[in-house]
C-alpha cells in the first residue's frame, strides 16, 4: 500500500511542476505583450472556367486573373474546357467544383441558359460565383456579372463600317455559334446600329453561323464570299476565330484590302492585317482587366464587402491610324499567361 501512495504523490508533484510551468509560460507572455500564436485565416481557393483555354484572349485573362490572385493572397485553380462549344464538359466542372467545395468560382458561360442550373447548384452548395465576359439567363443565382458592354461593342464596329463605306453598300455579317450571349449581343448591336444610322447599306447574310474552329470559319467565309462575288462591300466577324477564318478566305480568294474588314478581338495577325491594310477596325476588349476584375470582384465579395452587380471593363476600336497610340497597343498587344 505504501508503494502505491508514493506514486500517486509523485504524479500529484509533477502534476502541479507542470501546471507552474504552463501558468510561468502564459505569465511571461503576458508580460513580453505577445499572445499565443492562433492558425491564420484560410487561404481562398478560387475556381476560374473559362470557354476555352487555346485562343489568345483566355490567355490574357488568365494572365489577370493571376495577377489578381497574387496581389490579393488568394490561390486560384484555371480550368476549362479545349472545345468551346463542350457545354456539357463546362456543366461538370461548375458540378465538380462545387461538390469539392472551393471558396468560390468565375465563370465565362458557353452557352447563357444551359449553365443556369449548375451554377444554380453551386449557389445552393453556398459556393458563390461571380460571371465574366459572357452573360448568363438568370441573374439571381451570381454575385456579379464582369465584362465588356458587347451590345456597344457591336455599335462600334457598325459605325466604323459604315464610315468606311460612306454610308452605301453591302456587307456581310459571319455570326458565332447560338447560345453564346456575348456575341449575340455584338451581332445585335451591329445589326441594329447599321439598319437604324446607315439605312442605305444593305445585309447580304447574316444568318451564318461557326463555331470556334477558325477551319469552318475560313470554309464558311469562301463560301459567302463566293456566294456573292463582287456585291460584297463589307465584312464583319465577331470573335477570334471568326477573324482568323476570314481573314484567311479573303487572303485566298485575292480579296484582303479590296473589301472593307472589321473584327472583333485582337491576335498578331489580325495586328498585322491592320497596318498591311487587309483589315481596316479592331473592336477591342480588355482581357486582362477582365479577368483581375472577375477574380477581384469575387474575393471582395467572399470578405464581406459590396459589390455591383454590374461591371464593364470598356470596349475599343483600333484603326490603322491609332494603332500605334499607348493606349489602344497596349490592348493589341495585352499581356498573356501560357
Amino acid at each position: 500500500m505504501r508503494k502505491y501512495a508514493f506514486a500517486w504523490i509523485g504524479v500529484w508533484v509533477l502534476g502541479g511542476l507542470m501546471a507552474g510551468c504552463s501558468s510561468q509560460s502564459a505569465s511571461s507572455d503576458l508580460q513580453s505583450g505577445t499572445a499565443p500564436q492562433s492558425p491564420g485565416p484560410k487561404r481562398l481557393r478560387i475556381a476560374v472556367i473559362p470557354k476555352g483555354t487555346t485562343h489568345d484572349f483566355w490567355k490574357s485573362v488568365h494572365y489577370g486573373a493571376q495577377k489578381a490572385a497574387d496581389e490579393l493572397g488568394v490561390e486560384i485553380i484555371w480550368k476549362g474546357t479545349l472545345d468551346e462549344t463542350d457545354k456539357q464538359g463546362q456543366i461538370k466542372l461548375v458540378q465538380n467544383f462545387a461538390l469539392e467545395g472551393v471558396d468560390g468560382i468565375c465563370l465565362a458561360p458557353i452557352d447563357h441558359s444551359a449553365l443556369v442550373p449548375a451554377v444554380r447548384f453551386a449557389k445552393s452548395r453556398g459556393v458563390p460565383v461571380v460571371i465574366f465576359d459572357s452573360g448568363l439567363d438568370g441573374p439571381e443565382n451570381y454575385i456579379s456579372y464582369v465584362a465588356t458592354d458587347n451590345y456597344r461593342g457591336g455599335v462600334l464596329a457598325a459605325r466604323h463600317l459604315g464610315k468606311l463605306l460612306q454610308g452605301q453598300g453591302n456587307v456581310i455579317l459571319l455570326r458565332y455559334q447560338a447560345g453564346s450571349e456575348s456575341t449575340e449581343q455584338r451581332e445585335r448591336g451591329f445589326l441594329e446600329t447599321l439598319a437604324k444610322e446607315f439605312p442605305n447599306i444593305r445585309i447580304l447574310s447574316e444568318n451564318q453561323r461557326v463555331s470556334s474552329d477558325a477551319v469552318e470559319a475560313k470554309n464558311r467565309s469562301v463560301a459567302l464570299l463566293q456566294q456573292f462575288g463582287q456585291q460584297v462591300d463589307g465584312v464583319f466577324t465577331v470573335c477570334e476565330p471568326n477573324n482568323r477564318g476570314m481573314l484567311a478566305a479573303l487572303e485566298s480568294l485575292k480579296l484582303a484590302g479590296k473589301i472593307k474588314f472589321v473584327g472583333f478581338d485582337s491576335d498578331p495577325r489580325f495586328v498585322q492585317a491592320l497596318r498591311d491594310g487587309k483589315m481596316h477596325g479592331i473592336v477591342l476588349q480588355d482581357p486582362v482587366r477582365m479577368g483581375y476584375l472577375a477574380v477581384k470582384t469575387l474575393v471582395d465579395h467572399l470578405r464581406g464587402q459590396q459589390v455591383p452587380k454590374r461591371i464593364s471593363t470598356g470596349e475599343y476600336l483600333a484603326t490603322p491610324e491609332n494603332m500605334d497610340t499607348p493606349e489602344i497597343r497596349r490592348l493589341l498587344f495585352p499581356e498573356k499567361l501560357e
